[in-house]
């Protein structure tokens, strides 16, 4: 028998098939799904409307537990569900308020990997004596040249989700297993057909699981118990363009929803919590010749030499950009592009690779340049 693996089990088509690949290549694979958030427990603790509560189904937290079960005993592995709210409420929901509350755009995702679902897997691991811990990612997991564990791109580019996980520590990488490293979307589906999986052809969650009518800033007002009041739209000249309706409704790069009549389209440049103002640019002022970014996590490189090459990452879905990396200080770098580059928001990840591998990454602080 191989390692014991521990799958992260969402309910959903990836991570069934990724365990079904680790059980089918002779690995001892226990299924985990982790309750993260409780849409009866919100409804409780800060009054959400029952408009804003879904009712047990597709999306709620008991489907996928019991979505999850259902594939493990279609697969014959055991499957457990372990309670992380608190952690989850601690480390995602608090500081996705905290940074719209800012006036950054964050990006849960990226913080729940990092510090709650593995962490909790791994810690998990311990309690059953497994050895390592497996998801559903479309990104895969090697060991490079110079000794570091590094992320690699998913060779099917339309799912790669390498960005969302670079925050992922060494220690982490090297007890993590991503078995659809090499797989298209299409191929998962098709294997979880011919294995008779009941998920096969379950839709893909897309919005953020704890907020499930994809509305931010009521969310975020009902969560925080603070109202966060009408203001300027100003230029970067501080002239008053019109009034925007809270500062939480919007992010760097916004154009729709910003209800003004302008002489030419208007876009978001950047957020002023302290005064309570939205500053409005128009044609290539969104555009900047580079980031500063800090929270730094190195994965494939140990440090960055100034001046090195890279391709760097600004959001989740962005192409990537031929760039160099500059040390500014402790803990901070400056990206600079070869080419200016659209809405370098803060609060979203500056992600950076050689080639398909990820090397390092870190927390937008400002556009610059």
């Amino acid at each position: 028998m191989k390692e014991k693996i521990i799958v992260g089990m969402s309910g959903g088509v990836d991570s069934s098939v990724a365990a079904y690949l680790l059980k089918e290549a002779g690995y001892e694979v226990v299924g985990v799904t982790m309750r993260v958030w409780q849409w009866e427990d919100a409804r409780r603790d800060f009054g959400a409307d029952k408009d804003g509560v879904p009712e047990k189904g597709t999306g709620a937290p008991d489907s996928a537990a019991a979505d999850a079960a259902r594939v493990c005993a279609e697969i014959g592995i055991p499957h457990h569900v372990v309670d992380f709210r608190k952690e989850f409420e601690k480390n995602v929901v608090e500081y996705f308020v905290r940074e719209y509350a800012a006036g950054r755009t964050p990006n849960p995702c990226i913080a729940c990997n990092r510090h709650v679902k593995w962490e909790s897997l791994l810690h998990r691991c311990e309690a059953v004596g497994a050895d390592c811990v497996a998801t559903g990612h479309y990104a895969g997991v090697v060991k490079l040249e110079n000794g570091r564990y590094a992320l690699k791109a998913c060779a099917a580019s339309g799912k790669d989700q390498t960005y969302a996980l670079y925050r992922l520590t060494q220690g982490q990488l090297s007890r993590t297993r991503m078995p659809l490293g090499d797989y298209s979307k299409e191929e998962v589906r098709k294997l979880a057909r011919r294995a008779g999986l009941s998920v096969a052809d379950k839709q893909d969650s897309q919005e953020i699981c704890f907020v499930q009518d994809n509305d931010y800033a009521r969310f975020i007002e009902k969560y925080s118990g603070r109202e966060f009041p009408p203001g300027n739209f100003v230029d970067r000249q501080g002239n008053v363009l019109g009034r925007h309706r809270g500062i939480i409704h919007y992010t760097v790069g916004q154009r729709r929803g910003l209800s003004l009549s302008l002489p030419e389209p208007a876009y978001v440049l950047a957020i002023r919590p302290q005064e309570n103002e939205v500053v409005l640019g128009f044609g290539r002022e969104i555009f900047a010749r580079g980031a500063v970014a800090g929270q730094l996590n190195f994965m494939g490189c140990s440090h960055v030499t100034n001046g090195m090459q890279v391709t760097a990452k600004i959001r989740y879905n962005h192409a990537g950009a031929a760039a160099r990396l500059y040390m500014r200080g402790e803990g901070e770098l400056y990206c600079e592009f070869e080419e200016e580059q659209r809405a370098v928001t803060p609060g979203q990840a500056l992600v950076f690779y050689d080639g398909e591998y990820v090397l390092g990454g870190g927390t937008i602080v400002r556009a610059d340049g």
